[in-house]
Parts: structure tokens; sequence; C-alpha cells
């Protein structure tokens, strides 16, 4: 990492800013793309609101949000990529949107460039097949857990031909960037998320029975397992749409212990996805 001096985020959404922010804030020059400047402002935006927060909670200085947001520099057409040493994709959950900009980047990006992406569930060996045979060993998986910058973990996962070095690399990228990275072979949902999907099918089984409300289940998981956060409201937190979506994934991979559940199906088709829209498994003031 001593020679790591600019990181390239590919996405300005909620994950993608806070990944961002999280180079920025340990020292490195950062340039954020999205399809537009306008949507990459507004995801800088929303990380002056978080430094704000930080700032009230005496984490941050007024000095330091100025330093990490002059850090970050925004292009709507990888200008800037070109000299990155590290790029992190973190676009919409999609293998084909994700191969075409990693195919993309190929072109753009110095050989030497490490690829990593944010994928929570996709085959990282089948993503790095959009990039030539001389980038496959820098291809990896860093998956990062919402909220970015508060969040400590990442998986780091190698694709089948990824090179020892470029994953001692992006376990030291992990480190240096004050998050605690842990080795994950590449299967279905990784580790994480086949541990908390198989908890969301059970909490979803549990209302479906009328065992407990959703307020209910959230508490009994703050208060007697110690969860900083509780199975409903995280779902919120994290779009049901998109746990829809990976749960449907886990369920191809592994059978019948990840079927979704009827109820989240039904809320999806409600457009009930959570926070992003006001209302899920809890309502929101947008």
């Amino acid at each position: 990492m001593s020679d790591v001096r600019k990181v390239g985020v590919v996405g300005a959404g909620m994950m993608g800013a806070e990944i961002a922010l999280c180079f920025a804030a340990s020292g490195f020059d950062v340039v954020i793309h999205e399809t537009s400047l306008d949507l990459a402002k507004k995801g800088k935006e929303r990380l002056g609101g978080i430094l704000d927060k930080s700032i009230q909670k005496g984490k941050a200085t007024p000095e330091e949000k100025t330093r990490f947001l002059e850090s970050i520099a925004l292009t709507d057409d990888f200008a800037g990529f070109e000299d990155a040493d590290v790029v992190v994709e973190a676009v919409f959950e999609d293998f084909r949107t994700k191969k075409e900009v990693f195919s993309r980047l190929d072109k753009i990006c110095k050989p030497q460039c490490i690829f990593a992406t944010n994928t929570s569930s996709l085959p990282i060996t089948l993503l790095a097949t959009a990039v030539g045979p001389d980038r496959t060993g820098k291809f990896l998986g860093a998956h990062f857990f919402s909220p970015a910058f508060v969040m400590k973990l990442v998986e780091v996962i190698p694709a089948l031909d990824t090179d020892e070095d470029s994953v001692a690399f992006m376990m030291d990228c992990c480190r240096k960037i004050n998050k605690i990275p842990v080795r994950v072979k590449d299967v279905a949902g990784f580790a994480v998320n086949r541990l908390l999907h198989a908890m969301w099918v059970e909490a979803c089984r549990l209302l479906e029975e009328g065992v407990a409300t959703p307020e209910d289940i959230d508490n009994a998981c703050r208060y007697g397992l110690g969860h900083p956060i509780g199975p409903f409201a995280l779902m919120d937190l994290t779009s049901n749409d998109l746990n829809l979506k990976v749960q449907q994934i886990l369920f191809d991979a592994y059978g019948e212990r990840f079927r979704p559940r009827p109820v989240l199906k039904q809320l999806v088709d409600a457009n009930h996805l959570g926070r992003k829209t006001g209302r899920g498994w809890h309502r929101y003031n947008k």
C-alpha cells in the first residue's frame, strides 16, 4: 500500500460514496465515477451530511471534513481512472452492468491496477471474465458492509485465478483504511450473507406464523442477542428488493433453506422497499 496514491470508485450511491470516504479519510486521493455529474455530486453531498454527524459526535473536525471532501474528485467519463492504483466497483447488483463496467475499465486503467468488486452475491470468478487474461490475477472481491464508513468488516474474496499478491494487497489496503478484512472462498453469498439471510428467512417465518411483530422481533434480536439493529430494520436499510434478489440467488445455489418467503415477495410487489421508499417492514419519513 505504500505506493498507492489514487483510488477509483465506480458508483456514487450509498455504498460507493461511503467506500470513497473511507479512502479519503485515510489520506488517499479518490475519484468517483457516476453516469452523470449530477448523481456524483448528490453522492458527495451525502458524504457532507455524514461528516457533519461525525463532527457533532466529536469524531471529526470541520477541517477534516473539508480535507476529506477536497480529496474526492468526480467524473462521468472515467477521467482520472487511468492512473488509479486500485479501483473498487459499487454499481447496481446486476451481472451485465458490472461486467460492462469492468470491461471498460480494463481498457482505461494501467496494467498494474487492482480491480475489486463490492458485489454481495455474484460469483467473483464469473465477473473476472470481464477483463483480459493479463488482469485476471489482479481481480477480486472486496465486499464492504453498510454503512461502509462505519462498519469495520470487509470480505476479501479471491477469484479462481487471483494472484496471492493481489489478495495480500487488498487485505493490507483494508487495514490501511481501518477495516478488518476476512478472506472468504468464492461461493454464492460468501460467508456473511449466508448467515444473515438464513436469519432473515426465519424472521419472516416468525412473522408469517404470527409469533411476533417486526417491532418485537427487532427488539428481541437487539436486547436478547446483542445485535445493534434488528433483522427487519436492517432489511429496510439494505432495501427489500435487493434482499429478495440475493435470497433468490442463494435459493438457486443452496436450495430450500434459502427460499424467499411469500411475505417478502408481497412487500416488494407493493413497492414497500424500505427506507428508500419511506415504507418497508416499518414506516419512515422519506
